[in-house]
């Protein structure tokens, strides 16, 4: 199928030359001696029928990393060592033993495809027995944080035990909806989904997704284990179900067998006319949703694995990353930055208030109350998805007595006024303000987002502040405090209940950043829990 190989400048670049990979040196120890003809053509059943414990990879893209190589190899055990030859778009891997590179290559050669940052790669025996690595030019910093990443993948893989064909997967942090579609378009880079069904349990969303095979199966758990679909939030959380094959009646919104495109949807109308579970193959027809075609973009580190988030190129230290060969599919498209804010209460509303509310849900940028309709302001959030997510819970909440709305607007950004212009200070910049809660990324607070409640979260609590003291700082914002209490375990934290929603955002709108002490100022943002 592949045909012929051109084996000039690859396999025999190593026994030439010393390979100089990103800092370090790494030459081979040759197991026999070099066919140094001028030949220029190999059959490719050479390089697959002389097991060696040295995998080559080729036809790797130019962005490719350690770590693209190394997720190749997990599944099938341990990795000793990896050299990537980025000039070459060549890579070698070392596996532990011969068994290990031999599952490897028959099943890359034989059942899987495998992918790197989505482009089919090809995988062989090397003609080389072993990488060496010199001892005076240790590999780079990134080689070796990527072969310890290895190591804690693998020991994970020995302990755990038990693979099987079916995942079950949990969307922790669920910020954004998540549809069977979105799940199929992630793990389908990985290898071919059989069938999946999706449910609800303890009101958070789960799968289950069958694979063909085992080794495909393992690969999708090491890949996408713990990574966030979106910037910090909707972690994957994935385990062997104890499952061993999925029984899917209906193919519709909720459950799919892609190897059975004739199921009935289970809907009546749909089913009548012929269409019934056919549409299961079409895209996102249930759902509506955007095309999810581009890559995300990701930081790699590597005490932390691959974090992965959509908007992460905001960040110096971004990397477009294929995880063992899967390149998964951006977040839908949420549109602008910009939000208009309607049916204020413009006697009362400013901009720092705005600031405040708006800056629960993301940071922001700027805000201007409109000159000749004060109860109209654009408010602009520092990336789309902090602006959804302002819109989703902060749309028709009562705000100083008045139900706001919350859209989209069609301006990209809020523009500060000319100099000259009459403004009376309703347009504020707030990008240098110190009182941004996700300008660090990665964030814990986005852990933390929940909507508008009577009950609010108070942290930054200095030990000689009293229960007493913050009842009635919270007393004077105009709402009855009904509860309160410290955390146990931590102090410096605390649950306080309003009378009502409405109660508890303008509390939290006045008393955000409340100066307890001289050094000591309170954090408040809206909590899950009630007292």
């Amino acid at each position: 199928m592949l045909g012929e190989l051109n084996m000039r400048g690859s396999d025999e670049l190593l026994s030439q030359t010393a390979a100089v990979s990103n800092g370090g040196i790494m030459t081979p120890k040759p197991g026999h001696k070099e066919n140094n003809n001028d030949a220029k053509k190999v059959k490719l059943d050479r390089n697959l029928n002389n097991p060696s414990r040295v995998v080559h990879v080729r036809n790797i893209p130019n962005e490719a990393m350690e770590t693209d190589i190394i997720n190749l190899g997990i599944p099938f055990g341990r990795i000793t060592n990896v050299l990537l030859l980025k000039g070459k778009n060549q890579a070698f891997l070392e596996m532990a033993d011969e068994t290990a590179a031999s599952k490897m290559v028959n099943y890359y050669n034989n059942s899987g495809v495998p992918v790197i940052r989505g482009r089919t790669v090809y995988v062989q025996f090397s003609n080389h027995k072993e990488l060496k690595t010199d001892s005076t030019h240790p590999g780079s910093i990134s080689t070796q944080a990527a072969l310890q990443a290895a190591q804690a993948l693998t020991n994970k893989i020995e302990t755990q035990g038990g693979p099987n064909t079916v995942l079950r997967v949990i969307v922790d942090n669920q910020v954004y909806p998540i549809t069977l579609d979105v799940l199929y378009q992630i793990f389908s880079r990985v290898g071919k989904v059989l069938k999946i069904i999706t449910f609800t349990k303890n009101n958070t969303f789960q799968a289950l997704i069958q694979y063909p095979d085992v080794i495909t199966a393992q690969a999708a758990k090491l890949s996408l284990d713990g990574q966030n679909i979106y910037n910090s939030c909707c972690t994957l959380r994935i385990d062997y179900s104890k499952l061993t094959n999925l029984n899917v009646k209906y193919n519709n919104d909720k459950s799919r067998d892609f190897t059975n495109p004739t199921l009935p949807t289970g809907d009546q109308g749909l089913d009548s006319l012929g269409i019934g579970g056919a549409m299961g193959m079409m895209g996102s027809p249930f759902t509506g949703l955007p095309s999810l075609g581009s890559p995300l973009t990701a930081a790699y580190s590597a005490a932390g694995g691959f974090p992965l988030g959509a908007f992460a190129l905001s960040h110096a230290t971004s990397a477009t990353l294929g995880l063992g060969g899967v390149r998964l599919p951006s977040q839908q498209s949420f549109g602008g930055c910009v939000l208009l804010v309607s049916n204020l209460n413009e006697e009362m509303v400013t901009p720092d208030a705005l600031f405040t509310l708006f800056g629960v849900y993301g940071d922001v940028v700027r805000v201007k109350i409109l000159f000749n309709k004060k109860d109209n302001a654009l408010v602009q959030m520092s990336e789309p998805h902090q602006a959804q997510l302002a819109l989703t819970n902060l749309d028709k909440i009562k705000v100083y007595g008045k139900e706001i709305r919350v859209n989209l607007s069609k301006h990209q950004v809020v523009q500060m006024p000319r100099e000259g212009q009459q403004d009376a200070g309703l347009t504020k910049d707030f990008t240098n303000s110190q009182l941004h809660r996700f300008k660090k990324p990665g964030s814990k607070n986005y852990q933390n987002i929940f909507p508008p409640s009577a009950t609010l979260h108070l942290s930054n609590i200095p030990a000689s502040v009293t229960e007493e003291e913050i009842k009635d700082a919270f007393q004077n914002t105009g709402g009855k405090v009904i509860a309160f209490k410290f955390f146990q375990k931590d102090r410096k934290m605390a649950l306080i209940q309003m009378g009502s929603v409405e109660e508890s955002v303008n509390a939290l709108i006045k008393m955000h950043n409340y100066q307890l002490t001289d050094s000591s100022h309170l954090r408040v943002s809206f909590s899950k829990s009630t007292i």
